[in-house]
C-alpha cells in the first residue's frame, strides 16, 4: 500500500477509533478518553499496515478488532492489579456462587481459600493496590462496622436482627434462597443467574420477587 493510500485509509477510519474509544470510556470512566483514542490510533496504524485484502475481510472490520484490542491492552496496563490476581478472584466468585447454589449456603471468603488457593493473597493484593475513595463504595464483600462500643443494647439488637435475617433466608425454598444469596450477598446481577441456574430471565425475576415477599412477611411477623 502506497503512503498516499495508507494515509487516506487512516484518515477514513479515525472516526471508528473515536467511536470505540468513547464506548470503552463509558464502561471504564476512570480511563482518560484521550489515552484510549491514542491507544486505538496505534491499533489502527497496525491494522492498516498488516491488512491483507486477499483474505476477503473488509479493512474496517479488520481494523475494528485491532483498534479494540489495542484500547483494551491500554486499559489493562492501567490496572494496578495483575491479570493473574484478577483471574483468581473471578474463578473464586464463580465457584462461590456454584457452591451456594448447590448447598444453599454462601461460603465465607475464608472457606473459599480451600477451593481456590491463593484467593486471600489475591484479594489482599487488590485492596492494597487500588486506592480507596471516601466517596466511592467499599470493595465488594467489605463493610465498615458501626462503632457500638458505648451502647451494649445496640450491639445485641444488631446481632438479633442479623440472626432473624439469616433464619428467614435459610427458610426460603432452595431456588429462591439461591437467588437471594447470589444477588444480595454475592452482589451478582439477576440477569447473570440465568445461565448457572438454567432458567429464563423472567423466572429469575419471579423467584426474586417471591423471595422478597416471603422475607417481608416473615420478618414483619416476627418483628
Amino acid at each position: 500500500m502506497s503512503d498516499e493510500l495508507r494515509e487516506a485509509a487512516v484518515r477514513e477510519l479515525l472516526p471508528v477509533v473515536r467511536q470505540i474509544a468513547r464506548r470503552v470510556h463509558r464502561m471504564v470512566p476512570s480511563a482518560e478518553l484521550d489515552d484510549l483514542i491514542g491507544d486505538g490510533s496505534v491499533g489502527l496504524l497496525r491494522a492498516v499496515d498488516a491488512f491483507d485484502s486477499t483474505r476477503g475481510i473488509p479493512l474496517e472490520q479488520y481494523a475494528r478488532r485491532m483498534i479494540l484490542g489495542a484500547i483494551l491492552n491500554g486499559v489493562r496496563r492501567m490496572d494496578p492489579v495483575s491479570e493473574r490476581m484478577r483471574r483468581t478472584m473471578r474463578v473464586a466468585e464463580r465457584t462461590r456462587f456454584a457452591l451456594a447454589h448447590e448447598v444453599g449456603v454462601l461460603p465465607s471468603l475464608a472457606e473459599m481459600e480451600r477451593f481456590v488457593p491463593g484467593l486471600s493473597r489475591a484479594r489482599a493484593e487488590a485492596h492494597r493496590r487500588i486506592p480507596l475513595s471516601l466517596d466511592a463504595p467499599l470493595p465488594s464483600g467489605e463493610r465498615l462496622e458501626p462503632d457500638y462500643s458505648g451502647d451494649p443494647q445496640a450491639i445485641v439488637a444488631e446481632r438479633l436482627e442479623r440472626a432473624r435475617i439469616r433464619s428467614a433466608v435459610a427458610a426460603l425454598p432452595p431456588r429462591q434462597r439461591a437467588v437471594i444469596l447470589a444477588h444480595y450477598f454475592a452482589l451478582r446481577r439477576l440477569r447473570s443467574l440465568v445461565e448457572p441456574m438454567r432458567i429464563s430471565p423472567q423466572r429469575v425475576s419471579q423467584l426474586h420477587l417471591m423471595a422478597i415477599e416471603r422475607l417481608r412477611a416473615e420478618l414483619g411477623r416476627t418483628g
